[in-house]
């Protein structure tokens, strides 16, 4: 009981693996968690026995609270949380439905909000965890966008 435990959303590729990679060479026992099996699992069997993977969509929030469940019975504690993971539209502001906006909201925001919920609950039984959030600078090129757009003048025609 005296290994740390972690958890990392994303941790499978980018920012979110190299803290996986961090926290495994530390000691720490690390689960990382995403979409892609297929690249959770090559992480996990790369870095060894101290990495496990669970393949969950963070925009199931109403499923946040059985994997944490389902971690904290394997493992017994949850010592640390990384919310890194996130997604954005790559595509121009004027063509971000209505539905895609409301994707990156879950994902980015409403599942940090609820899984660290969920994780907090269980670290308040040792009175003991740190939850580190990771955001991204893409939040700022949305609003440098919409800036550019309401700057320009409008054409009238007719």
């Amino acid at each position: 009981m005296d290994k740390q435990i972690a958890i990392v959303t994303g941790g499978g590729s980018g920012l979110g693996l190299a803290i996986t990679h961090k926290l495994v060479k530390e000691g720490i026992h690390t689960v990382i968690i995403g979409r892609n099996e297929d690249k959770l699992k090559e992480v996990a069997e790369e870095l060894g026995h101290l990495c496990s993977y669970q393949v969950f969509d963070l925009q199931n929030l109403a499923g946040i609270p059985a994997i944490i469940d389902q971690i904290h019975a394997e493992f017994g504690k949850i010592d640390i949380l990384v919310n890194n993971a996130g997604i954005n539209m790559k595509k121009p502001f004027t063509e971000v439905t209505d539905e895609d906006f409301a994707a990156v909201i879950q994902t980015n925001l409403s599942s940090v909000f609820a899984i660290s919920r969920e994780v907090v609950k269980k670290m308040l039984f040792v009175g003991a965890g740190s939850i580190v959030n990771i955001s991204s600078m893409a939040a700022q090129y949305v609003f440098q966008k919409l800036l550019l757009i309401l700057r320009q003048k409008p054409v009238l025609k007719g």
